[in-house]
């Protein structure tokens, strides 16, 4: 069955997370203020790119777009309710503390945090990272709100050193040509 032409729109959000909605089209904002329509700032792989020269690519939405922007001003964004100050990550249209769906907009975070899990992971589940394997895999809190975790991997360090509650600190790499991400290194 084709869900677009049933009305039931499939969009892609942080984390693999997939929202599924009925009725609504890519860059409506639930009446929140994420920035309206999905910017032009995307991720667009060359026809001549083989399967392992990039990663799986994030396909921003109305939801995510502020997000990808920010890292691509080497800014680690994370929105926010402005009634009750809830941060809300992965991001959607309400806030889940005060229902919220007037006040939620984008705050810039500090990127520092701690590790609260890690793993080595040795099976490439794609083929970027066949020849990057065994690679880390962490979970940051964020110093703002520990609640708020964020999925990325370390860098600068032996896996072997990763440790449950390390300070780490943000910092923005480039993997492969146009596709910058948020990435960890010991604080």
């Amino acid at each position: 069955m084709d869900r677009r032409r049933s009305g039931v729109h499939e969009d892609r959000g942080l984390d693999s997370f997939r929202v599924v909605t009925a009725g609504r089209g890519v860059g409506q904002t639930y009446g929140t203020d994420l920035g309206g329509a999905v910017s032009p700032t995307s991720i667009s792989v060359p026809d001549s790119a083989e399967a392992g020269d990039y990663p799986p690519v994030p396909e921003p939405d109305y939801l995510t777009q502020f997000f990808w922007d920010g890292v691509a001003e080497h800014r680690l964004l994370i929105l926010r309710c402005g009634s009750c100050g809830t941060y809300i990550h992965y991001p959607r249209p309400i806030c889940p503390n005060c229902l919220s769906m007037d006040d939620l907009a984008p705050a810039e975070m500090s990127g520092r945090g701690t590790i609260y899990s890690h793993t080595t992971a040795v099976q490439p589940f794609h083929p970027y990272f066949v020849v990057r394997s065994p690679y880390n895999i962490i979970v940051v809190a964020l110093e703002e709100d520990d609640a708020i975790r964020l999925t990325s991997n370390m860098v600068d360090i032996a896996d072997d050193d990763i440790r449950v509650g390390m300070p780490v600190q943000v910092t923005f790499r480039e993997v492969a040509p146009g596709l910058t991400l948020p990435l960890f290194a010991r604080a």
